[in-house]
């Protein structure tokens, strides 16, 4: 399969063109991609409130930014204790999805409260759109060479520069590309949330906070099984990565969601 092939003979490198002193990152033309699309995405299933969602998307992306900044840099303590300025060295990457969300909850609930518009309905609508970005933005990761896991003699192993592997692994080749692994999952996501808020749109009857449930349940599951692969540096507590702690919480949090909403999942198919 030419996908294959490609993930495993391609050298990956994190800068896409050299402008004299400016250069073009991957990583950072993706993730402006990624938030034109979703606001693309967000204004066709609800252009009646296409101001309010501009507005919003302007502070989703400054408080988001700041909040996927944070934990990124939260779990990399010793080396940015040690390189401070390096914080700010954004287009070497480093933003962690548990983080923009918990930015991005905080930034709906207060606009929501302002604007008076339902929080849920906010969240329902976001939520499709945040997993299209988070897959189109792992790719940024596969350019950094970020997002890899053990060891792997699997036909679609990725090569990674001796630079970022860590040092126990020097001698091996191939890795599991975990962030292929996670685009793949995203995308499945993306389809059932996108079909599930399609569904209660159409017919008028939006289940508040059902997608955004799902969304947080979903994503953690894919991501607390997919944190056993990866070789990535995190904090460890309870024998549990810091990622997979944050993925038990989500699930808690999504299963609240469901529960409070007092509705078992399975009559959203109905009729």
């Amino acid at each position: 399969m030419f996908l294959f092939e490609f993930l495993h003979n391609y050298n990956p490198q994190p800068i896409l063109l050299r402008l004299g002193i400016w250069n073009i990152h991957w990583y950072g033309l993706l993730i402006t991609l990624a938030i034109l699309l979703g606001l693309f995405l967000v204004l066709k299933m609800a252009p009646s409130k296409k101001q309010e969602l501009q507005d919003l998307f302007f502070y989703l992306l400054i408080f988001g930014f700041l909040g996927a900044r944070i934990y990124y840099v939260f779990n990399e303590l010793p080396y940015y204790w040690s390189h401070p300025l390096s914080v700010f060295k954004i287009w070497e990457g480093g933003l962690g999805i548990y983080g923009a969300v918990i930015g991005g909850i905080l930034t709906l609930f207060f606009y929501a409260r302002k604007r008076k518009i339902s929080f849920w309905y906010l969240a329902d609508l976001l939520a499709p759109v945040l997993i299209l970005g988070q897959a189109l933005g792992r790719w940024g990761n596969y350019f950094n060479q970020e997002i890899f896991g053990y060891p792997t003699n699997l036909p679609w192993g990725i090569p990674i520069e001796i630079a970022n592997r860590p040092s126990q692994f020097l001698n091996y080749q191939y890795f599991h590309p975990c962030f292929f692994y996670e685009f793949i999952g995203n995308l499945l996501i993306f389809g059932f949330l996108f079909f599930l808020l399609r569904k209660r749109l159409s017919k008028n009857k939006f289940f508040p906070g059902i997608v955004f449930a799902c969304y947080l349940i979903l994503y953690a599951l894919l991501r607390f099984f997919l944190e056993f692969l990866r070789l990535d540096h995190e904090p460890v507590i309870f024998s549990l990565r810091f990622g997979q702690l944050f993925a038990v919480l989500a699930i808690v949090t999504g299963v609240f969601i469901l529960f409070k909403n007092r509705r078992p999942l399975f009559k959203v198919f109905r009729k």
